[in-house]
């Protein structure tokens, strides 16, 4: 794993999320393999990586739901294999699904979820309005649920998933299928938890809202590949360069550029190219050259610093690079 160095020194009191070597197994199918990490309190801490790559059974490990394998951790000062139910007592979580009783009302889920979360009866009122405050939802608060637009029923399960003031919330595709408005809207809602001391923990697909996090970390088939700040992982972990290409055709301008030498891989980015080479000032004049020769009119080329799509895939497919050999030896 490629890890950046930290330039702040903490205790381990600091910390609301400490793994070390968790795995976990399925038969003969490694789903996590040895993650370790320190997520510090009131971090929001990105967790990205490709569909089945162990991010929501890490989650699940974290919030007592799953037991691991081997490896050991805490979430929130307790045990994730001796501690597991103190653990679900003392976090949030929220899913893509959200959660929520579509029948009840805004107001008749806030008043489930106290229930579930034990929460005194002398401050139900107190928290219930905070949440509908928190989230914008008390001119709705007596409308149904099934009725309210994807991001209005976000916040509300973000404001159902924190009723009892939880020291760490975990966020699971939190914004999947929302409107960019409500994303954007929701983002502002876990700055100010995260500005209020609450540990973020979440993963997402959007690279965008990864530029949000304090820190990221990437799993790849099981194995946590990169850990730093969103900076960290542009300008200091990429090995190869990015060259932009704009051009006609941009489809036929990938597969002609993926052939010349020096050349990683191209992707389609926007409404160009982002090619990773090995050396831009070598590459570039090559590039030129031969769309040119193909007659896909392009502009002239430019190094530019990479995107973290651009660092996510090119770690990635060096991952892939380098358990090529070793799959083949196995056969």
């Amino acid at each position: 794993m490629i890890m950046m160095p930290s330039s702040t020194e903490t205790t381990p009191s600091d910390y609301a999320v400490t793994l070390t070597d968790l795995s976990k197994r399925f038969g003969d199918f490694v789903a996590v393999n040895r993650v370790s990490l320190d997520v510090r309190k009131g971090e929001i801490f990105g967790f990205l990586g490709p569909n089945g790559a162990g991010k929501s059974t890490t989650i699940r490990m974290l919030c007592g739901i799953l037991a691991p394998t081997s490896g050991s951790g805490t979430v929130a000062g307790f045990d994730i294999v001796a501690e597991p139910e103190r653990i679900k007592e003392n976090i949030g979580y929220m899913s893509q699904r959200f959660s929520l009783y579509e029948d009840l009302t805004v107001e008749e889920n806030i008043d489930f979820y106290s229930g579930i979360y034990k929460i005194p009866a002398a401050k139900k009122k107190e928290r219930k309005e905070w949440v509908l405050g928190m989230a914008g939802l008390a001119s709705h608060r007596r409308s149904r649920t099934a009725e309210l637009s994807g991001g209005w029923k976000q916040r509300l399960a973000l404001g159902c998933a924190i009723l009892h003031e939880p020291p760490i919330i975990f966020l699971d595709e939190p914004t999947s299928g929302v409107d960019p408005i409500s994303r954007r809207n929701f983002w502002d809602l876990i700055y100010h938890l995260a500005g209020e001391g609450v540990t973020v923990f979440v993963t997402t697909h959007y690279m965008d809202e990864a530029e949000y996090c304090d820190r990221l970390g990437l799993i790849y088939r099981g194995e946590l590949i990169a850990l730093g700040t969103p900076e960290e992982l542009k300008t200091r972990l990429m090995t190869e360069e990015i060259v932009e290409v704009m051009c006609d055709r941009p489809q036929d301008a990938m597969e002609l550029l993926e052939e010349l030498p020096g050349v990683r891989h191209a992707a389609l980015f926007g409404r160009g190219l982002h090619v990773v080479v090995e050396r831009a000032a070598e590459a570039i004049p090559a590039i030129a050259g031969r769309l040119e020769a193909a007659g896909l009119r392009p502009a002239p080329p430019e190094r530019i610093v990479p995107s973290l799509e651009d660092v996510f895939v090119s770690l990635i497919e060096a991952r892939d690079r380098l358990e090529a050999p070793q799959r083949e030896f196995a056969r």
